[in-house]
Parts: structure tokens; C-alpha cells; sequence
């Protein structure tokens, strides 16, 4: 056998032997648990949704699928455990506008480059907020707030779960879009923020569903708008903020599953597939219906076209307000 001969056939080998090792990890993926980071504390929403969905996930792919709580930083602790673990499919994040769209504007030290350090499988769960006052403030429909605000600049107390939560940002996003001013009243949690609206201490909140849900039910809070396209079949008397005359106010919360970059396109495909069906599944129902939750299940480049958008719109609002993490 020539020399050029030998070389040709042991390059062309070699090549082979590469592409059967690439695709090896793929066929057999997975065959060992997977972990899902929740990067918020047990109990919230964000832990509960890791949960379901990894529960539906483990029957079909065979492996343990076990969520991992890591809070801390506004989910920056959680998140950078994420980018820094190895892109093999087996370390995942259920992840939110904070950590996607928004932390890299109000921390002036990231521990990783939201843009860079992951690889979006899938869209999960997408959730419209809500603007809600106290009846006692008369307001029946938004533009009945927007007037009041702008006859009266500063003095109407909105509260929220604290500087830079999804909540204080869809407030100052509706504050933007409105051309009103309102003092921001901080809290630690939306809980606290919501008993005092209820106290009549605060005029108003913007936040998601869930919390105020029964409030807003039995008419101890009145919901003006909803942020979302479409009106809340829990909620069909509200109007989507476009019927209420400000389109330019949409804010959601929304969740979504994540890989560290540099994951295989095989895996996050399998990935992809396995969350539109666990989706699908009658246990996932729970969080549709009351909650204000639609569950959606999209493409990686679909989500990946959902954050970058999410990324220009509140970083545009972040610097407009000139809004800081403490």
C-alpha cells in the first residue's frame, strides 16, 4: 500500500471513529439522573414548575430527572452554576425574564454573559401581569388611574416585591408607556405588598395572577388590565391592556428550560420534544386555569428569538428608570 494511500485511508478512519464518538453521547443520552436548577427558593413558582415538568420528563426518558434549589442574587447564584457545568444535558435551569432579560442591567457584576452561556430548549409557562388597586381608590378602569396619576404626579403608592423583581419592572414599564409618575413603594416579597394594598397603605400593585387571583374574586382587589394579548379566561371581565387604550403596556412573566451552551443540537432537540410532551400531560393542569398560566411549549430558536426581544425591552426600561439592584 502507498504511503499517500495509507495516510488517506487512516484520515478517513479517523474521521469516522470522530463522528461515531459525537454521536454515541446523543443515541445513548440519557443514561444516567438529570438535574434541573431552580435558581428561586422551594415553594415558588419557578421550583413548583421544575418539579411537574421533571416529573413528566423522567417517565418518558427513563432517568430520575431531580431539581435543585440554589436562590440567591436575584437566581444569579443558580444561573451561574449552570453556565459553568458541562454542556453534556445533564445539568439544566428553569429559567425567567430575571435571569435571561434583565440582572445584566441592574448588577454591575454578572458571574456569566446571559447572552452567551446558554442554549434555550424550550419555552415552559407564559403568565400576563396584572394592574390591581384598591376599590377604595374608585378607580374602575385604567384610564380612570391614568387620569387620577397625572392630575396629581407622585402622589398615587404602588408597591412591589422589591427593586428589580418582574413586578417593580412591569410597573415601571406601565409608569413609561402611560407618561405618569407614581411613587414606587419596595417590599420584600409580594406578599407583604398585597396585604398592604388590601390595608388601603398602597394604591396599587403590577404583578402576576396568582397572588391576587382569589383577592381580586371575591372584590377585595379590583384588576384594570391584564399585560397580556388575550384576556384571562380566569378573569374574563378584565380587559387585555390594548381594549383599555394602552397597548404599548405588555408584561409577562414567563419560564423556560435552558442548557449550558455548547450542549449537542441531538440533545437539546430530545430535550425540546420531551417538555412539549410532558406539557401535554393532565398533571401540568394544575397550573393553567386560576394561576393565569398558559403553558407553551416552542422552539429553541423560537425561545431564543423571546429573550433577545425580553432583553431589549427591559434593559430599554431599566435604564429609563434608572433602576439599580440594592
Amino acid at each position: 500500500m502507498s504511503r499517500p494511500f495509507a495516510r488517506m485511508c487512516a484520515l478517513a478512519g479517523g474521521l469516522m471513529l470522530t463522528a461515531l464518538a459525537s454521536a454515541v453521547p446523543a443515541q445513548a443520552y440519557p443514561d444516567r439522573p438529570i438535574r434541573i436548577i431552580a435558581p428561586f427558593p422551594a415553594g415558588g413558582l419557578v421550583d413548583v414548575l421544575a418539579r411537574a415538568v421533571g416529573e413528566e420528563m423522567a417517565k418518558s426518558l427513563g432517568q430520575p430527572v431531580i431539581v435543585e434549589n440554589k436562590p440567591g442574587a436575584g437566581g444569579n447564584l443558580g444561573a451561574a452554576m449552570v453556565a459553568n457545568a458541562a454542556p453534556d444535558g445533564y445539568t439544566l435551569m428553569m429559567t425567567s425574564p430575571g435571569i435571561q432579560s434583565i440582572n445584566q442591567f441592574l448588577y454591575k457584576e454578572m458571574p456569566y454573559d446571559a447572552a452567551k452561556a446558554f442554549a434555550p430548549i424550550s419555552l415552559v409557562a407564559d403568565m400576563p401581569m396584572l394592574v390591581i388597586v384598591n376599590p377604595k381608590t374608585g378607580f374602575k378602569t385604567l384610564k380612570d388611574l391614568i387620569a387620577a396619576a397625572k392630575a396629581n404626579p407622585d402622589k398615587l403608592n404602588f408597591g412591589s416585591a422589591g427593586v428589580g423583581t418582574t413586578g417593580h419592572l412591569g410597573q415601571a414599564l406601565f409608569v413609561y408607556a402611560a407618561d405618569i409618575k407614581v411613587k414606587h413603594v419596595p417590599y420584600r416579597g409580594a406578599a407583604p405588598a398585597v396585604n398592604d394594598l388590601i390595608g388601603g397603605h398602597l394604591d396599587g400593585v403590577v404583578d402576576n395572577p396568582p397572588i391576587v387571583m382569589a383577592h381580586i374574586k371575591s372584590g377585595t382587589l379590583t384588576a384594570l388590565a391584564v399585560g397580556g394579548p388575550t384576556r384571562l379566561a380566569a378573569l374574563p371581565d378584565v380587559p387585555t391592556a390594548a381594549e383599555a387604550g394602552l397597548p404599548a403596556w405588555q408584561a409577562s412573566s414567563w419560564f423556560g428550560l435552558v442548557a449550558p451552551a455548547g450542549t449537542s443540537p441531538e440533545i437539546i432537540k430530545r430535550l425540546q420534544a420531551e417538555v412539549a410532551k410532558a406539557l401535554k400531560q393532565p398533571s401540568m393542569q394544575r397550573f393553567v386555569g386560576e394561576s393565569g398560566m398558559t403553558l407553551i411549549s416552542n422552539s429553541p430558536e423560537a425561545f431564543e428569538t423571546l429573550i433577545v426581544a425580553e432583553r431589549k425591552k427591559w434593559g430599554d426600561i431599566i435604564k429609563a428608570a434608572k433602576i439599580e439592584a440594592n
